[in-house]
């Protein structure tokens, strides 16, 4: 592997890896976190019309570069990265960098364009509300940041999209959309010396030296009472949410332990607590889950699940008395042995995709300045002990926040 810089500030990541397929990602440092001054949504709705033309091309054309050469274009925005990103075959992965670059740094928002997409995300918005499970979970993080950025809802209102112009685009593309805010990745079976001076190219910018990271001091949310609070909704199934906020993107050896902790309460695996006691034991819920999701500033764990009326007050007491355990006493050593290996095992798959492997490379690049390499991630895993998963399951349960819909 191979990363760097560009005298733009353009930084960049590239990997070689065997196969036919090559992946090309480019991420940028903008999400939803960063709308003010401009309207809620506006970073979603930006990542759409990006695709909508570039000063040099129009929307049919970005529609179909990629698809004619049996490729594939897309994006995504998170409240804290909107990542644009290609799947091609080896011999065009210049094409799909140079589009990705195109799209963010010469995006043009033709009015009748920004019209059409305009009710393609009011559509996705009113779509999104009819799904329960999605809205509770978002509606849950806006309750834990009450009057911060984090607490903003990614897709926005159909008001707030409504009101969101061409110039509005431009100015907040001006302000964000920069070499210096940008990562480029790409993992394809190419010398790296070559997809370096492959990215220089496309980019119009020399190579440079890459200067040492520092990680941004950001003030964490404002302190928290916690919560509970029940919705009527008048869906036939309960969805619920229980949870609190975690340790930040760097909170180092914490954010370890809670990623382990979600793992072992309501992971993917069947064996997870939550999923062997709801699910597996009872058949109480059809899936439950515990996810960690980590901020520069902060981070959420939530259990969530959906369950008949009937069965929600065991459902509760029965998540209760999971958690406590783990609060109450540490697990033993050969149970986190155990977990720690799985925890592995999926990582490990997981990063077996090219696709996932150049997304990961932006990401870290985008949060430490380089790419965490797979040995440090399983020193980091093998050096978490049952105390440490104690202690975070304190720090987050002690209190927790739960968000019902009825």
């Amino acid at each position: 592997m191979k990363e760097g810089i560009l005298s733009s500030g353009l930084r960049y990541a590239v990997l070689r890896r065997s196969g036919a397929a090559a992946f090309a990602a480019l991420h940028i440092s903008c999400g939803t976190r960063d709308e003010e001054p401009f309207h809620e949504g506006i970073a979603h709705f930006t990542e759409h019309t990006l695709f909508r033309g570039t000063k040099r091309h129009g929307a049919s054309y970005i529609a179909s570069c990629l698809d004619r050469l049996g490729g594939e274009l897309n994006a995504y925005t998170t409240k804290e990265e909107i990542v644009l990103h290609a799947t091609v075959l080896k011999e065009d992965v210049r094409r799909a960098a140079a589009l990705l670059l195109e799209l963010a740094l010469e995006p043009s928002f033709p009015e009748n364009e920004v019209e059409t997409e305009r009710g393609v995300v009011i559509d996705e918005i009113i779509s999104y509300r009819d799904n329960p499970p999605e809205e509770i979970y978002d509606n849950f993080e806006g309750r834990l940041f009450p009057d911060h950025p984090l607490g903003r809802n990614i897709l926005g209102s159909p008001e707030s999209v409504a009101e969101i112009s061409s110039e509005e685009l431009r100015a907040f593309v001006s302000r964000h959309f920069t070499p210096e805010n940008m990562v480029l990745t790409i993992v394809a079976d190419h010398d790296e010396a070559e997809l370096e001076k492959l990215i220089s190219r496309v980019a119009a910018s020399p190579l440079s030296a890459l200067p040492a990271f520092i990680i941004p001091d950001f003030a964490a949310p404002k302190p928290l009472e916690a919560f509970s609070k029940e919705c009527e909704t008048g869906n036939n199934e309960v969805n619920v949410v229980l949870g609190g906020r975690a340790p930040s993107l760097y909170g180092g050896a914490r954010r370890v332990a809670a990623a382990l902790l979600a793992a072992i309460l309501g992971g993917p695996a069947a064996n997870s607590l939550l999923g062997r006691e709801l699910r597996e034991k009872h058949g109480w819920v059809y899936g439950v889950e515990c996810s960690y999701t980590q901020y520069r500033d902060s981070g959420v764990m939530a259990v969530t699940f959906g369950c008949d009326a009937p069965n929600l007050k065991k459902c509760l007491r029965a998540t209760a008395r999971v958690i406590s355990g783990m609060m109450e006493r540490p697990m033993s050593e050969a149970a986190l042995k155990a977990a720690r290996r799985q925890a592995l095992g999926q990582m490990a798959i997981a990063s077996d995709s090219g696709e996932a492997q150049c997304l990961s490379m932006g990401k870290s690049m985008l949060s430490f300045g380089r790419v965490i390499t797979p040995a440090e991630t399983r020193d980091a895993v093998s050096a978490i002990t049952p105390v440490d998963i104690q202690s975070v399951a304190v720090e987050i349960f002690s209190a927790p926040s739960l968000l019902i819909y009825r």
